[in-house]
This record gives structure tokens, sequence and C-alpha cells, in this order.
């Protein structure tokens, strides 16, 4: 059969164009599904070189389709826009915003990052963070950029497990640390103590946490945190801008287990986390305690102290300004508190709790009661806050012993003098000399001052006698506890 020139001349053109719209609906077809998501060649970009100079280096991510149809990335951008300390590539084009980004099926484009930065200059965090931010049909995915923004010991995770947070042990079984004053900590993720571990903070020492980070002495590890009046050792933010110097949650907690030794914390401050120190007994108590003493803690949006089943001894501590409780004393367990100035004026958001609350038992998914012993010792101790309660007593039905020993409270309880209550005030504004800037010092005409006294001259009398110094040391004591009498500032003035 033979086809005319003609109708050649017709064929060819229609050919023609049909080869056209093929080839155009092949190559703007994309997948368009909302179910579709890119792959990285990792979710974290670590810039970790420790610099020594002004750095600007730069690294690599991939990003993948794996799909047969080839992707558009609506918008790829730097969360910090212009005014990050980060710039970044995208096949081979400059910039911080990118729109309309094709990528063919299983195929991949590279992304180079850079960063630059002066790890001398003070005015920077310790980590300089950003995030590459892709939307693609819908769907919102970043790659987080991380960088040291100035000289100091870094602490970075390395374990990622299911249901944990990320985490590096810093003290191994039977391994003794010490973290020195020579240059800032910053921590990464949790800092590990593993049981049997050690870990001790020199005088001068300042740590710092990035956000959702913390400190946790796994149970049987042990931490000594040695600062002095003239060095006190600080646990705060890495965020060092002006803005951040009061604001809370900025990190997570010092977590603390049931110790092989006892645990002590001696002159720190510990600053804008969410919870100060979380005590608590996993699956074994040992009968060791925590001792903290010549400590503040302040500005946590949750706690300041939270102690589950725990044995706790505290002296000259100020517990200010949380979110929630200062002081929570839960589950049971054995505390002694003195001279503890408890100042909750919180004002970033609506507080709806007192700032000491007492309690010996938790309830099961049936609502079943679970009691444990409980006795707590508060002796010339101030609590007083914004609440018109800020003292809260929850017990059950196991043993339940608290004494409150020539304090000041804000409380609608009865505070008469009884075995609960001795010779306490009630209600009385204690002068600090200005809260709002956090300076807690007494007004000379406080009536905390005149408590002080009487305590004193108590104390004396007690010891001339002989006495038990107090029924919680005696409940804790024969019940198998260890409250130190060496921490008590009462007993050394008098001896």
């Amino acid at each position: 059969m033979m086809i005319s020139r003609t109708a050649i001349s017709i064929l060819l053109p229609v050919m023609f164009l049909i080869g056209i719209f093929s080839s155009c609906k092949k190559d703007d077809s994309f997948e368009t599904s909302p179910s579709v998501k890119l792959e990285f060649s990792s979710d974290t970009i670590i810039f970790d070189t420790v610099f020594s100079t002004i750095g600007s280096i730069t690294e690599q991510i991939r990003v993948y389709n794996r799909n047969s149809q080839k992707i558009k990335i609506s918008s790829l951008k730097l969360a910090g826009s212009e005014h990050s300390r980060y710039s970044i590539n995208v096949d081979g084009q400059p910039g911080t915003s990118f729109s309309d980004v094709e990528i063919n099926g299983n195929d991949s484009i590279y992304i180079f990052a850079r960063v630059t930065i002066d790890p001398n200059d003070e005015s920077l965090p310790f980590i300089v963070t950003d995030s590459i931010v892709f939307e693609t049909n819908g769907n919102q995915q970043d790659i987080d950029l991380v960088a040291w923004g100035q000289n100091a010991r870094f602490i970075l995770w390395n374990v990622n497990r299911p249901n944990l947070p990320k985490y590096r042990i810093v003290a191994s079984e039977g391994v003794d640390t010490t973290w020195t004053n020579e240059l800032p900590i910053v921590v990464y993720g949790y800092a590990v103590v593993d049981s049997t571990g050690n870990l001790n903070i020199d005088a001068g020492t300042k740590v710092y946490f990035h956000s959702g980070s913390g400190l946790w002495i796994y149970k049987g590890g042990s931490l000594k945190v040695n600062g002095t009046l003239e060095e006190p050792v600080y646990f705060q933010s890495d965020r060092l801008e002006g803005f951040y110097d009061d604001l809370p949650g900025q990190w997570d907690r010092i977590w603390i287990n049931e110790g092989a030794v006892d645990n002590v914390i001696n002159y720190a401050v510990i600053r804008n986390g969410f919870i100060g120190i979380q005590a608590e007994t996993l699956q074994e108590f040992m009968g060791n305690q925590l001792t903290i003493s010549n400590t503040i803690i302040e500005n946590m949006s949750g706690a300041g102290i939270l102690s589950r089943y725990y044995l706790i001894a505290s002296a000259n501590c100020v517990l200010a300004n949380c979110g929630q409780y200062a002081l929570a004393l839960t589950l049971g367990g054995a505390y002694d508190f003195r001279h503890t100035t408890i100042a909750n004026y919180w004002n970033y958001s609506i507080r709806n709790t007192e700032s000491v609350y007492l309690n010996n038992y938790f309830l099961t998914q049936n609502y079943q009661v679970v009691a444990y012993p409980f006795s707590a010792y508060f002796a010339n101790t101030i609590i007083y806050g914004n609440q018109q309660d800020e003292l809260a007593i929850d017990d059950s039905v196991a043993e339940f012993n608290y004494t409150f020993d020539h304090c000041l409270i804000k409380t609608e309880m009865d505070v008469s003098n009884s075995e609960n209550f001795v010779e306490c005030l009630k209600n009385e504004n204690p002068l600090f000399v200005n809260y709002s800037e956090g300076n807690y010092e007494l007004d000379s005409l406080s009536p905390a001052k005149i408590l002080e006294t009487l305590m004193f001259r108590r104390q004396l009398r007690l010891i001339l006698r002989g006495e038990t110094e107090h029924k919680a040391l005696t409940w804790a004591l024969m019940n198998g506890f260890r409250l130190s009498k060496e921490s008590d500032f009462c007993l050394r003035f008098v001896t």
C-alpha cells in the first residue's frame, strides 16, 4: 500500500503535535498526593568543628524523591531567613528562600549549607541553630542545622532510643568524671551518669543546656556539685541574649534517681528550666539522700524541686518563681528543710497551685490508693507568694508526719501551736528587700527575724538538755533513713 505525499504531509505535523503533547504531559506530570514525603541524608546537620578562629564550614545534604513521578517542592527556605547565620545553595543557586524546586522521579538534589561564626563573640549563644524548611504537597518537613557559637566544651547526644530522651553517657559504670571551670560546659541532649558512675563538678563551673536538654543521674550513679560562696556552679540555658535572662522553660531538668551514695549539691544556681531538680526512687530504695545547701532554684516553668519517695536534706536555699510548685514532696519519703526561703511570685501565666505540696500516695488506674510513709520537717522557713494559700497537705492512710517549726507561712490553714505547727506566723508579709529583682534578703523590720531569734534560743535549749533535735529525724532513723545534722546552720551557730 502506497501512502501519498499529501497524506504524509498531513500526518507528519499531526504526529509532531502528538509527540509534543505527549512529551508535555510526561514532563509536567507531578506526584501531588499529600502523603508524599521527602527523604533526607540526615535530619540534623551538625557543624561539629571546634573553632579557634572565625569559622566557615560547608556541609552537604541530599534530598531524595523515592517516587516514580517527579515532585515539586513548593517552598524551600531557611527558617531564620536573611537574619540567619547560615546560608544555603540549592543545585548551584545561593539564597535563603526558593520556590518550585523540582526533583525527578527516583532522583535527588544536593543542598549545601554554610555557617560563619566567630567563636570569640560572647554575644552569641553557645549553640547557633536554624532549620531548612520544606513544603511539598501541603506537608512540612525540616532539617535542623546546629553549630557551636562560642568556645566551650560541648557534650552532644550520641544515643537516640525510643521512649527516652537523646543522651550521652558522661560517666560510665565505675568511672569518675570531673567537669572543671576552664571552659563552659554546653549540653545538647541529656548528659547521663550511669550506674556506679560519679560526676564531680568543680566550683565556678558553668553548665549551659540547650532546649529540651538536661542532666540525668541514673540509679546507682552519684553527683557532687562543689560550688563555693565566691564561685557557685551555674545550671542554665545556652541562650545568653538579654531577652532570655529570666525566661523560664528553656531547658528540661536535673533528674536524680536513687544513688549508691549520697548526692550533694552545694552552692549552685539553677535557673530558667522546666524542673530544677527531680529526685525520685526507681525500682529499689537504697537509703541514700540528696543534700542541697546554699542553692538558688528559680524561674522554673514547672517545679523547683519535685520529689517522689526520696530522702532530701536541705539548708539555706531559695526556691523562687515557679509556674507550678516551688516544692512538691510526693509519694512519701523523708525530708528536712531548714532556713529555706520559698517565694513564689510567678507572673508569666496563671498559677493554680500552691507553692508547697506534701503528698504520700497515688491512685492506680482502678482508683486504688497506694500510700507510703511520709515525714517532713521545716525549720525557720518562709513560704510566701502571690496566691491566697501557698501550702497544700494531701495525705492518705499511711503514716504522715510533718512539722513546721518557727516558720512564716501564707495559708488558710490553722497554724496554732500543735504537733504540726510550732510557733509559726500566719500570713505575715516577710518584707523581702526586693522580690521583683530577685533579692530575698529580709528587711530589718521583717517578722521572720523574730522567728529566727526564737529558733536559735530553742535549739540551744534542746542541745543543753541533750534532747533529740526533732521528730522527723527520729522517725527517719527508725525507718532506716539518714538525715544529716551537719548542714544545720543553727547548730553551727550555737556551738
